[in-house]
């Protein structure tokens, strides 16, 4: 079975195109990844304005020339925080119906977080101990407390990187002010997780996907450890390196960081703000051990279609 699977993120539209076979696995077929900042300059006012809005609809009529190009059975496409969140969400919906032939579904972050986990725990290797799994968008962060069986815990948070950004509208670079405002705003907002770490003591941070796949990357360029590969789906980050390197990009130009090997240019206004928010996590929580998932959302639902 031929599956192709879009995620409509915040900053941008993924596209898996996969070959599922009866045992449950699949043969990765395509990927294509189109940047779009829906939030851009509106991220937190609750709408999408019409630049970014015409930008997302462009490239569904992108991958809808590419899916129709091939023979796809099923085709499913996700939307997530911007457009779950803007007061003209539905009609970006009915605009990718009209104009780009994609039927989108909305889906809630109790169910973003349910596919994240899944995705997860097909890339690593988990067992009966708990792990924190962290995905962090550009409009939503999803946190997931769960082991190789089952989630005890889960909640998706407005924090992603794109709203951070819009609400700290950091320095370049940013100053130490703007990082205790930030470590203050999430000290309020995450209140449920601290109460769920307590309650449940996960030991190791499982990042899922996107800025943690930068991390990867730039791990690799720095102390030429592995970088991101289709053969690999777990990477182990040696945090006695990491913390080093995260602070030399926190501490970082704009102009800089587009210099740094391993990372996109696509995510180098956002990553001081994904690496702040890593080392929140990792402090606050005391967790000793950080892993990169490298599936997140777009696979969980693939491994959920049966």
């Amino acid at each position: 079975m031929k599956i192709a699977v879009i995620d409509l993120g915040t900053n941008t539209f993924n596209l898996l195109i996969v070959e599922k076979d009866n045992t449950g696995g699949y043969k990765k077929l395509s990927s294509n990844r189109i940047p779009v900042k829906l939030g851009e300059g509106t991220i937190n006012k609750g709408f999408i304005a019409d630049i970014p809005f015409n930008r997302g609809i462009s490239a569904l009529k992108e991958y809808s020339k590419i899916i129709s190009d091939q023979n796809i059975e099923t085709v499913v496409a996700l939307a997530t925080s911007a457009i779950r969140t803007a007061k003209n969400g539905l009609d970006f919906v009915e605009k990718a119906r009209s104009e780009a032939g994609i039927d989108v579904e909305i889906i809630d972050g109790n169910k973003e977080a349910e596919l994240i986990y899944l995705g997860n725990r097909k890339a690593v290797k988990m067992n009966g101990d708990l792990s924190l799994i962290m995905d962090i968008g550009g409009g939503s962060t999803e946190f997931i407390i769960a082991n190789a069986d089952t989630i005890l815990w889960k909640q998706s948070f407005l924090l992603g990187a794109a709203r951070l950004l819009e609400l700290i509208k950091p320095s370049d670079p940013i100053k130490e002010s703007e990082i205790k405002k930030l470590y203050q705003y999430l000290d309020e907002q995450l209140v449920p997780l601290k109460e769920a770490c307590k309650k449940h003591t996960p030991i190791e941070l499982i990042g899922s996907s996107g800025a943690f796949d930068s991390i990867v990357d730039m791990m690799a360029g720095e102390f030429k450890t592995d970088s991101l590969s289709d053969k690999k789906t777990e990477y182990n980050i040696e945090l006695e390196n990491y913390f080093p390197l995260s602070e030399t990009i926190i501490s970082s130009t704009y102009a800089q960081r587009l210099k740094t090997k391993g990372l996109i240019e696509m995510r180098v206004d956002m990553i001081v703000i994904s690496c702040l928010f890593v080392n929140y996590i990792l402090d606050t929580f005391d967790l000793k051990k950080l892993r990169v998932s490298t599936y997140s959302l777009k696979e969980g639902v693939i491994f959920n279609i049966k």
